[in-house]
């Protein structure tokens, strides 16, 4: 859509309010802006909250962690199965592997952080995956991790094992950019709640990864520190907003690293990457010490090479953090617990979302066929396939770009309107688009998601997952940032936790992947279903060549 087709009161709604807000937007910033795609979402938007009631009651007045839990299933006798036979010294390893190798005494972490270190040196320069790496504070700490456990004081499956952070995450003493200029000589004095618990842990934190500017990208675009390349085609796009998290373990450069996903940021990147990828519920990790994007639909989480790996890292990062007043208080469950129950998922019902409403149309075919491939596995693991029309997805998808939208200028006024010079440009036209929304915006969006919510709370009175294609295409080359999100940002929107397994490859070889989408505070059918896909799948070990 270009600006022809923009209703001229938004064109002119964004000159004033900008103007309103002492933000300077020049007639080249406009007329680029009006030309661009994203003014179509704000006309879009007035049209689906044109029907909300007025009397509705918003969504930011609904007690989120009110919401009743579904806990996990009791562990059965081979609940904690071996890991799948793999040499432990191989960087593509899972993570369980590398634990339960260190744990044993078969290898020590400095052993796996001096591999991890030496790959960074020999492959980061192409890919762009670390903003900072940090050997000193590594070594050390592996060194530690070798020593405690020589002594018997083995901490759990994270100690002595190499990880990544996004850049997002304040580590204490260390710049944390955020992907933006505007950030690049803060240092933190204070970890975020999730570097925290991977330290506590005995975790060997190797570096933190690039990322799209503010994570407000699909894409892995970045003006100041360049785009993140794709380890499975170096001219193919990552993905965003947590490139670099996905590119260094997809690359054998981490065995583990944390993301976060507003829109998409940490299935999109897993997707094109061939990696595991959770967005667990919303207030289910916590995000203190973690730069916003959107208050109500940011999430962290893991990004990992299997299912077992992204359920150690979320019986690691889950629970009440009083910093976080969207966390929940209260015990959380063993989300390993049931992974390898012999009914695995059968018997449970899965709707196949055949129409998500897209004004797109249809997934391309290969995106299509992997998702197919997907539930086949479910289908073979005792699961029923419900084929279902949820039009309103795409209503879905609207709300949540417009909270994004608003709730990210709010964020990042101060900027626009003092340092725009310090945005890129793509960020900063994202960012201004806010302006262009009218005046009752925030308040239609909650009414028009509180709406919303009700209809899709009721599917889970006959079903029990959902599943859609991860993406609808492969990754695009490097360079151009397509949404990619129209399978993703609803479940921001909602809060529900999803999950991608990759199921597939495009005809170029490039990873595609199978989503599966659970009731909030249900990770564990979630995780025990992607089991199944990862188990019965066509996937198997796959990994990018040349590394």
């Amino acid at each position: 859509m270009t600006g022809t087709s923009v209703h001229p009161g938004t064109v002119d709604r964004l000159r004033a309010n900008t103007a309103r807000a002492g933000v300077r937007l020049n007639d080249d910033d406009l007329a680029r802006i009006a030309a661009s795609t994203y003014l179509s979402n704000v006309d879009t938007f007035s049209r689906v909250v044109a029907r909300v009631p007025s009397d509705t009651i918003p969504d930011f007045l609904k007690e989120w962690r009110d919401h009743r839990p579904v806990e996990a299933l009791p562990a059965s006798d081979d609940t904690d199965a071996a890991p799948d036979a793999t040499d432990p010294l191989d960087p593509f390893a899972p993570l369980s592997v590398v634990a339960a190798a260190i744990a044993s005494g078969k290898v020590s972490p400095v052993a796996l952080t001096e591999l991890m270190l030496e790959r960074i040196g020999q492959y980061d320069s192409a890919l762009n995956a670390y903003q900072l790496v940090l050997p000193d504070a590594a070594r050390a700490a592996a060194r530690e991790a070798e020593q405690e456990i020589a002594a018997g004081r083995y901490r759990g499956p994270f100690h002595g094992v190499p990880v990544a952070m996004k850049d997002l995450l304040a580590m204490a003493g260390l710049p944390t950019t955020a992907g933006s200029k505007v950030l690049a000589d803060w240092v933190p004095d204070e970890d975020a709640e999730a570097v925290r618990r991977f330290k506590e842990a005995g975790a060997v934190i190797i570096g933190k990864t690039r990322m799209s500017e503010f994570a407000y990208s699909p894409a892995s675009n970045n003006a100041h520190y360049g785009a993140t390349r794709n380890p499975w085609h170096r001219e193919r796009d990552t993905g965003g907003s947590s490139s670099g998290s996905a590119a260094a373990v997809a690359a054998g450069l981490a065995y583990a690293a944390l993301g976060s996903d507003t829109g998409c940021s940490i299935r999109t990147p897993s997707a094109l990457r061939g990696l595991v990828g959770l967005k667990p519920t919303h207030g289910r990790i916590s995000l203190a010490g973690a730069i916003t994007l959107s208050w109500s639909l940011d999430h962290l989480g893991p990004m990992v090479r299997s299912v077992r790996d992204a359920a150690l890292v979320l019986n690691l990062l889950a629970g009440y953090d009083p910093r976080d007043s969207r966390t929940r208080r209260g015990a959380t469950p063993d989300f390993t617990a049931g992974l390898e129950r012999a009914e695995g998922v059968r018997g449970l019902r899965i709707g196949a979302v055949r129409d998500d409403g897209s004004p797109n149309g249809p997934p391309e075919a290969e995106a299509t066929a992997a998702w197919e491939a997907g539930l086949s596995a479910l289908r073979e693991a005792g699961a029923e396939i419900v084929d279902l029309a949820l039009p309103e997805l795409e209503d879905l998808r609207v709300v949540g770009s417009a909270i994004i939208n608003q709730e990210a200028l709010t964020y990042h006024e101060p900027t626009l309107r003092d340092r725009p010079q310090d945005l890129g440009q793509f960020p900063r036209d994202r960012l201004m688009v806010g302006y262009a929304y009218g005046p009752n915006a925030v308040v239609q969006a909650q009414q028009m998601r509180a709406m919303l919510r009700a209809r899709f709370d009721r599917l889970w009175e006959s079903l029990d997952l959902l599943s859609t294609p991860a993406l609808a295409y492969g990754a695009p080359p490097l360079g151009e940032p397509r949404s990619n999100t129209r399978y993703s940002i609803p479940f921001n929107a909602l809060g529900w936790p999803a999950i991608v397994v990759p199921t597939g490859l495009t005809g170029d070889g490039l990873p595609l992947s199978t989503q599966l989408i659970g009731r909030p505070w249900d990770e564990a059918t979630v995780l025990r279903a992607a089991r199944a896909v990862e188990r019965y799948g066509p996937w198997g070990r796959r990994q990018p060549a040349g590394f």
